[in-house]
């Protein structure tokens, strides 16, 4: 992980973190699946005006479809609605701390899947000490229902496990020299295909109230900043450092969340907050591994 590879994972949780606003304002009007839908149908449609226009190759083959479908089934539908199934019964704060995990699961897997994603004692003590700085930040309100709604925590930590090997699994779109916009126009329209017939079917969307402007801007800035900008970061990122360090994302999410929170919206921030940040960043840096290997080793001084 290079500057440029850190300042793309930091756009990244923005992107990720800002669309809790975007939600917040869309879920006032409109269910959750039609939200989601919408979501990745208007990105797909952006990120395929783009390629139009910048006169990229359109994919045709079917076995690269096929990944599409693939990559759209664990990076988009199968969270979504795991997630959108958990949090009917705990809370958002816990959901975070529970999706948070989504590293640790990269790290084991990849450790044993991927060859230059070894498990190493530093990957795994930086999961769990930003975990550990998740759970403080959100405060421990957040984290007192752990004992109950196993199932719906089960739901939430199967989403993570799908994050984790969708970002093992979309390795091989490097491998096949696809451009991380195609990429991106191929997962979203896969999931859109994936969703919409679902959302049809439990939404009726043709009986909803028509949307108010806010509720539609919310919308589009979901779509084009939170879907089709953020998830051609994602397979940049993916290509450049590997899976367990675009995964990272999701320890930095809920700082960026409640950052925004306070700048944009005025939202005071608890000392708790700033410890938990310390923790996450301490994780990071674990994660990393560079400095740690530049510490000299025992009887050794540096000359």
């Amino acid at each position: 992980m290079g500057v440029l590879e850190w300042a793309l994972l930091g756009m990244l949780s923005l992107l990720w973190g800002g669309s809790f606003f975007f939600v917040g304002i869309a879920v006032t009007e409109l269910p959750t699946l039609s939200i989601v839908t919408l979501r990745v149908g208007l990105g797909a449609l952006v990120l395929w005006a783009v390629i139009v226009l910048t006169g990229r190759r359109i994919p045709r083959a079917g076995t690269l479809w096929a990944a599409f479908l693939g990559m759209g089934l664990m990076n988009n539908a199968v969270p979504f609605v795991l997630i959108v199934w958990g949090q009917q019964t705990i809370s958002s704060g816990l959901a975070s701390i529970l999706n948070a995990t989504t590293p640790l699961f990269t790290v084991i897997i990849a450790g044993f899947i991927v060859a230059d994603e070894r498990m190493s004692v530093p990957k795994l003590a930086g999961v769990g000490i930003g975990l550990a700085g998740v759970t403080v930040m959100l405060g421990i309100d957040a984290a007192s229902g752990l004992v109950a709604d196993i199932q719906a925590q089960s739901a939430v930590l199967g989403a993570s496990l799908s994050y984790a090997l969708a970002g093992v699994f979309g390795r091989r779109f490097k491998r096949l020299g696809i451009d991380p916009i195609v990429t991106a126009a191929g997962q979203v329209t896969a999931s859109t295909i994936l969703l919409a017939p679902v959302a049809i079917f439990v939404d009726r969307p043709w009986s909803l109230p028509v949307p108010s402007t806010a509720t539609w801007s919310a919308i589009v800035a979901l779509a084009v900043l939170s879907t089709a900008l953020a998830y051609v970061l994602y397979f940049q990122i993916l290509a450049r450092a590997g899976a367990t360090n675009l995964l990272l994302v999701t320890l930095l999410i809920p700082v960026s969340a409640i950052v925004l929170g306070a700048v944009v919206l005025n939202e005071s921030l608890r000392p708790a907050q700033f410890v938990g940040m310390a923790l996450i960043g301490a994780g990071l840096v674990f994660m990393d591994g560079r400095l740690i290997r530049r510490r000299p080793a025992p009887g050794k001084y540096p000359r």
